[in-house]
């Protein structure tokens, strides 16, 4: 039925006999000759039918888009000029003497050519016709040779793939948890895992040394555009190697992956801490590829006379920064207040601006609404500490230091990319030195997870200022995507004790949660390490997609629904009944 996929076709000789299968992707009349072009998984051919074989014409006539066939035929070179440099196979054709029609088609819900825009909701609705569009196709089975080169990476560096449970039980790991009714267990639940966290953990515990996993994870949140419920990441853990060296390993496999599939070379990771992160750019996932950076400004207008700078300035938890857009003088009054419309988003309640028409000469070198508050030296070390230059515009905040970072951290990235300032290049780093803690509300959280383990190992000096503390945590971020997180975690029983005492989980609490883990940390746990790759996100990046649901085969709406399958569902009465469970649905009061 097939003697070779499209995309070998062109090593085949002139004159030689093949045998094709696929779809007919389109059907061409043209003076007394028929063209097909067949499309397969690896790509699409030309395939002539000529008019000296009327039984065979006769029946190129009947087919249509997307009916299944297979044929035979001879491949031979195209003519100078009837050579398609848009296609891959565009150099040769194929001049059919046999066809074989296994199926027809109703016309296609999608085009598959994809001359139509059709929306994501139809997409994925019809997404087995979706997925035949030579770009997903590219798109899914690109995903299939990066799992395959990541695996053969770890496999020569001694990982050991090794599965652990879907069916698990619910443990506190930042989102909310798919349960699982039992029905041999009545009135108990499992829980689909947010990731294998504990598992890879225990088997450190037991001796294998070095663990991955391509492995499927499950998370009842809200959604965004790299968010699904069920997600897949590249899961590994290490023991007896330090942050150091797993970062070392880490981007070592990244830089070959990107080499092997891409021919790119990303270089040299830079490291960056959580902090001049947050400072510079106002996220603990940087995009290097925009230049634009949050500047602090609160020394300098400590004393002025407008209180909306003075207030936060004087503020331990304030902050007045400023960013400095390259040409931005020439927004306009709306473009300005589209933009604090955007910064509102994130809390700020307004961005001051000034806009630069020279260089050293003080307030008659900018024009702005709040020149007024201030004095030539102040204006003159604004401009210098930017390093604005003329027919730029700098933008303010000024509030809290979480929401001045917030709004201009998110601000840059919607400025550089309306305005073309986003460089196209690849730009990787490290993000270091986590805080350990995070305080709300007067309780502490973990940044991470509470099995990370701090770089302060004095457990007195850990309590006594749990939030000075930095954690063992690293992130990957490539383009202001975070690929990757791991840290070092606590290997020790005490050390583990002490930290869930921090976060105020009590020990009946910590018994009933994690009473294995801390069973096991008892027999001779060694010190151990790991990283998780979100592989949607990295294949997202790599081909450059929107969203990833652009590289999952059948992923899931932004309301965690499957159009394809109607799932989730109703199920009968009989099934609950049998599951001991009563829906409940909770009905609004007018």
């Amino acid at each position: 039925m097939r003697s070779h996929y499209n995309g070998d076709l062109l090593s085949v000789s002139e004159g030689e006999k093949v045998q094709i299968a696929g779809w007919v992707h389109r059907r061409r009349d043209l003076g007394g000759l028929i063209f097909l072009q067949m499309r397969d998984r690896s790509g699409i051919v030309q395939v002539v039918i000529e008019p000296d074989q009327p039984v065979l014409f006769a029946q190129a006539e009947k087919l249509r888009s997307e009916f299944v066939i297979s044929l035979s035929g001879i491949v031979r070179n195209r003519p100078e000029k009837m050579i398609n440099k848009d296609m891959e196979t565009g150099t040769i054709e194929i001049l059919a003497s046999e066809i074989e029609v296994h199926n027809t088609s109703a016309p296609p819900a999608i085009l598959i050519d994809g001359q139509e825009e059709v929306s994501e909701e139809l997409k994925l609705k019809y997404r087995y016709l979706d997925l035949r569009r030579p770009e997903m196709q590219k798109r899914i089975l690109f995903r299939n040779t990066v799992a395959k080169n990541l695996r053969d990476f770890l496999e020569a560096e001694h990982f050991a793939d090794i599965e652990t449970p879907i069916l698990t039980k619910a443990t506190p790991e930042g989102a909310r948890d798919y349960l699982v009714p039992s029905r041999v267990n009545k009135g108990s639940f499992y829980a689909l895992p947010q990731s294998p966290q504990l598992f890879k953990q225990l088997l450190m515990m037991s001796g294998f040394d070095r663990y991955y996993q391509v492995v499927r994870c499950f998370r009842d949140e809200d959604l965004r555009a790299d968010r699904q419920p069920e997600f897949t990441q590249l899961d590994i853990e290490t023991s007896f190697m330090d942050e150091e060296s797993i970062m070392v390993m880490m981007e070592k496999m990244i830089r070959q992956l990107f080499v092997k599939t891409l021919d790119v070379d990303l270089g040299d990771f830079p490291r960056m801490s959580y902090a001049e992160a947050m400072k510079r750019f106002g996220s603990d996932k940087p995009d290097l590829r925009v230049a634009i950076e949050l500047v602090d400004m609160a020394d300098l207008l400590k004393s002025v006379e407008f209180n909306v700078f003075s207030g936060p300035a004087n503020d331990e938890n304030g902050r007045v920064a400023a960013i400095c857009v390259p040409g931005g003088a020439e927004l306009s009054r709306k473009q300005i207040d589209q933009y604090t419309a955007f910064a509102g988003r994130y809390g700020a309640k307004g961005l001051a601006w000034i806009k630069v028409k020279e260089i050293g000469k003080g307030i008659e070198g900018v024009q702005s609404p709040i020149a007024k508050f201030l004095d030539d030296n102040i204006v003159n070390q604004i401009l210098a500490r930017t390093n604005a230059k003329v027919g730029d515009i700098l933008l303010f905040c000024s509030d809290s230091n979480k929401i001045v970072t917030d709004s201009l951290g998110a601000l840059r990235l919607e400025i550089a990319k309306d305005r073309g300032l986003v460089e196209n290049v690849w730009k990787p780093l490290w993000v270091v030195d986590f805080p350990m803690f995070e305080e709300d509300k007067g309780y502490m959280h973990a940044l991470h997870h509470p099995f990370t383990a701090p770089k302060e190992q004095d457990i007195s000096s850990l309590k006594a200022n749990p939030t000075a503390s930095l954690s063992k945590a690293y992130d990957m971020v490539l383009n202001g995507c975070e690929v990757g997180g791991g840290s070092i975690r606590i290997h020790k029983p005490e050390m583990q004790a002490a930290i869930f005492d921090i976060l105020g989980i009590e020990t009946d609490e910590a018994n009933d949660k994690f009473g294995f883990l801390l069973e096991a940390l008892k027999y001779g746990c060694p010190p151990h390490g790991g990283i998780a790759f979100g592989l949607d996100r990295l294949v997202m990046l790599m081909v450059g997609a929107d969203s990833i649901r652009d590289v999952i085969a059948f992923p899931k709406t932004t309301t965690a629904s499957c159009p394809l399958t109607s799932a989730p569902s109703k199920v009968s009465i009989e099934q609950l009944e049998e599951l001991s469970i009563q829906t409940v649905i909770k009905k609004k009061l007018n």
